[in-house]
């Protein structure tokens, strides 16, 4: 079952890739403010299936606190690969509320595949190692208006 799972997971990131233009620039998407605990993130938002095709790809820099909030328009296994992405990232999966649900390390320009451990409707890419610096780990909660709270 989950190696069937996989395969279905593989092919559509496959055919959503080759359907996605192509583009060799960082997109810039508007921003929003989050909250870690103490920690101030300004995430763009990725909201369209364009935008979120794109993500973090072609930058080869990332300021510290800088992010992207990936937002889906309904909770499924979210998964994540690096095609095209230089930077090293951590994503952490989001609850609606946005308790972490898991956190995963990824490396750049890799098709490994990193999926939320269960259906969520956001995800939040940083820097890799910034949650771990942090101890930011499953459980704790980002803050902010795409989950409700300032």
């Amino acid at each position: 079952m989950t190696y069937i799972k996989s395969l279905a997971v593989t092919a559509a990131l496959l055919s959503f890739a080759l359907a996605s233009p192509a583009q060799t620039s960082p997109q810039k998407l508007p921003t929003t403010r989050l909250t870690a605990g103490f920690h101030l993130i300004t995430a763009e938002v990725a909201s369209t299936p364009e935008q979120r095709a794109t993500g973090l790809m072609h930058r080869p820099t990332m300021p510290a606190n800088d992010g992207m909030l990936f937002v889906f328009e309904r909770a499924g296994q979210q998964c994540f690969w690096m095609k095209n992405t230089l930077l090293p990232l951590s994503i952490a999966f989001l609850d609606d509320d946005g308790t972490i649900v898991n956190i995963e390390e990824m490396k750049p320009q890799t098709l490994d595949s990193h999926c939320s451990a269960r259906p969520v409707r956001f995800a939040l890419e940083m820097n890799q190692g910034w949650f771990g610096k942090r101890a930011i780990k499953p459980g704790a909660k980002i803050t902010g208006a795409p989950f409700g709270s300032k």
